[in-house]
């Protein structure tokens, strides 16, 4: 009797020990999940209405968050592990509040999985003031782990792991499926297009998460070569439905004139956008261009950011929402296969492809992608002379057209050339930075926005001069131009649907310009099939996925079919290609001018190496190695330190960019 008494005390306090743990997760949960997303909005308000107005999304977010702190049943210091659990979510509600503040862009996994990335942009997004307010958080947050394990209890019971575990497993299935269901019934979004909003409207725990979780494209149901080949209809591409290029392409084109595709960074006529006046119309140029040449919306798979998914959709003719939330295929798939593109196809007509961007060679791993997408050369910020930037340190676009001139005289035949600007790019000034603006704003809703705005719109204003200034170039020059142009997406300004005249965030405006008359049309379309667009009014029709996006948009099955030859491509067998891979990345030049040596001469105690198509970013190297340089100026660079004199013949230079990455250096 005495016996089974215990026993019942023993279950007893086994179970008050039991119920007294998960009372204690929920409530720490229901903790962390307010302060994650207060930390995150920067609004302990905005986190509060969130959770009320959207309970079964905060449920879904809770459950992630109680799967991961339920690993504190685990530990003996259930107290400490708990807190220690509570704050890696915590880490990360801080780390989103610090770079949203500066970045505009939520943190997600991409961002750990390639840490560089941060430093490339904190001259750009981050003061001193910034860097110490983080240093010293991380401090507080060290000592405050320190204090947490000597004064928190230890359990005087040994822990009962069989039970432990039992129970974190029924709570990480319990959290596995609410989340699934969540995302089967749509409370949860699988595609993020606005990484800012899909924060906002998802939480932050889940929307970190799937980034990681969900990549590339999925696998379609009947995946076959079977179904694949059968996309086509019989004899397209080939007696036997496979693909080969330049076999199975019409290379009897009506016209081939050079084809540049110029991709502005947040532009957007500001005008558009409910709410503001301005002193004078910050875009006549383009605005005119919308009335006299070919134009319309063109919907791009971002908003606030993402440049890369819209050149990654123009360049493949792929579209971004196939791949997983906040996925860029420039930092994942592209950087390990090649992927047809309009590069490799235009090839078939004898074209040379170039890619030209104002900013660093390799964010988002440019010198790296673009091999694999069949370009002949890229030309970026380090192989550039006579930069000017902005008040935020970006490139200003005025740049390009020299640019973009030189990769057309580079070859004898037509070229391709894909332009990427910069200098529309946040994040906006809240305050007064321009001293004597061109273009003021006399209407805005609060005096933060008035200033954002203002700096925004007199980016876009000397964008607009810039592209005024690149046609009135290309009109008379003695080649066929097409000029194919249009914003990447909004820009990070807190944009609303109702805000914008157009009713859509993810909608642009394009236009077709030429220098040989074309016939205007008013046409939308999107980013992924702008190529398609151009080169069929051309007469053009070579490349697998370019003919299917002319030949098969209207179809039903366009959508279904159109993800499943991505798939094929990218992740598949290659069906469509005969399960093998007909395109092999290119032996790609950095940088249209050739940089040369032609002599090395020495004057008193220092070496000076004269030559070529030099840049601020050129640095002499010896064996691999960067030597302090002074550039003074594009035919002369001055070593600044000591080498052995039997080594100066070996010397030679290299295009260093602001991280220490070598972009390349002369043979």
């Amino acid at each position: 009797m005495e016996n089974n008494t215990q026993e019942t005390k023993t279950r007893g306090k086994a179970y008050r020990v039991m119920h007294s743990s998960v009372t204690i997760l929920i409530i720490a949960t229901i903790v962390v999940d307010f302060i994650v997303e207060s930390l995150s909005r920067h609004s302990p308000l905005q986190a509060a209405q969130f959770m009320i107005s959207e309970p079964l999304v905060t449920l879904c977010n809770c459950m992630l968050i109680i799967a991961v702190l339920s690993l504190s049943m685990l530990f003996r210091r259930r107290a400490f592990a708990l807190c220690m659990f509570s704050l890696i979510w915590v880490a990360l509600g801080i780390t989103n509040c610090v770079v949203l503040i500066n970045r505009m862009t939520p943190f997600n996994v991409k961002d750990m999985s390639n840490l560089s990335e941060a430093s490339q942009i904190l001259r750009n997004y981050f003061s001193v003031t910034n860097l110490i307010l983080i240093g010293a958080i991380v401090a507080i947050l060290a000592v405050m782990v320190i204090v947490l394990f000597r004064k928190l209890p230890k359990r005087e019971e040994k822990v009962h792991y069989r039970k432990a575990i039992i129970g974190v497993v029924i709570i990480v299935c319990l959290a596995f499926g609410t989340v699934t269901g969540g995302m089967r019934i749509g409370v949860l979004d699988t595609f993020f297009g606005s990484l800012p909003l899909a924060f906002k409207e998802n939480g932050t725990p889940y929307s970190f998460l799937i980034t990681w979780v969900k990549t590339g494209i999925d696998k379609p149901s009947k995946y076959s070569a079977e179904e694949i080949q059968s996309i086509f209809s019989k004899g397209e591409m080939g007696k036997d439905g496979i693909y080969v290029p330049g076999e199975d392409d019409d290379k009897t084109a009506d016209k081939t004139p050079n084809i540049i595709y110029l991709q502005l960074e947040s532009f957007v006529d500001p005008t558009m956008v409910k709410g503001f006046e301005y002193s004078e119309d910050p875009v006549p140029y383009f605005r005119q261009l919308l009335k006299d040449y070919s134009s319309g919306y063109i919907t791009v798979p971002a908003v606030g950011a993402g440049t890369a998914n819209v050149e990654f959709e123009a360049i493949t003719g792929i579209s971004a929402r196939f791949f997983g939330p906040g996925e860029y295929p420039h930092k994942s798939v592209l950087t390990e296969k090649t992927c047809e593109s309009a590069a490799y196809d235009m090839k078939q007509l004898g074209y040379t492809s170039h890619a030209i961007h104002n900013h660093r060679g390799a964010f988002y791993n440019r010198n790296i992608v673009f091999r694999n997408l069949g370009f002949d050369t890229f030309t970026c910020l380090e192989y550039m002379n006579n930069v000017v930037k902005t008040p935020k340190n970006w490139a200003k676009d005025s740049v390009l057209t020299e640019n973009i001139l030189d990769a057309m005289e580079s070859s004898k035949g037509p070229d391709y050339i894909y332009t990427i600007s910069v200098q529309g790019h946040g994040k906006y000034p809240t305050e007064k930075v321009l001293e004597d603006p061109e273009i003021e704003v006399t209407k805005s809703p609060d005096e933060e926005s008035r200033w954002a705005y203002e700096y925004y719109a007199n980016q876009v204003h000397e964008m607009d001069q810039f592209l005024e200034e690149l046609t009135d170039t290309l009109k008379d020059y003695d080649e066929d131009v097409v000029l194919v142009l249009w914003g990447d997406h909004l820009p990070a300004l807190n944009m609303t649907e109702d805000m914008m005249k157009s009713g859509d965030l993810y909608k642009t405006q394009y236009v077709i310009w030429d220098n040989f008359g074309m016939p205007r049309v008013e046409k939308d379309t999107a980013a992924y099939r702008i190529h398609a667009e151009v080169t069929d009014r051309l007469g053009i029709h070579v490349g697998m996925l370019n003919q299917y996006h002319q030949d098969y948009a209207k179809k039903k099955s366009y959508m279904r079919n159109f993800k499943a030859l991505a798939y094929d491509m990218l992740y598949g067998k290659k069906y469509i290609y005969g399960e093998k891979d007909p395109f092999k990345p290119t032996d790609m030049q950095m940088g249209v001018k050739k940089i040369k040596i032609d002599e090395i001469v020495q004057i008193g105690d220092r070496y000076y190496i004269k030559g070529q198509n030099f840049t601020e970013y050129s640095r002499i190297s010896l064996d691999g190695e960067v030597l302090k340089t002074v550039y003074l100026g594009p035919t002369i660079l001055a070593l600044n330190e000591e080498v052995d004199p039997e080594q100066v013949k070996n010397m030679k230079v290299s295009q260093v960019e602001k991280n220490k990455e070598v972009l390349s250096t002369t043979e």
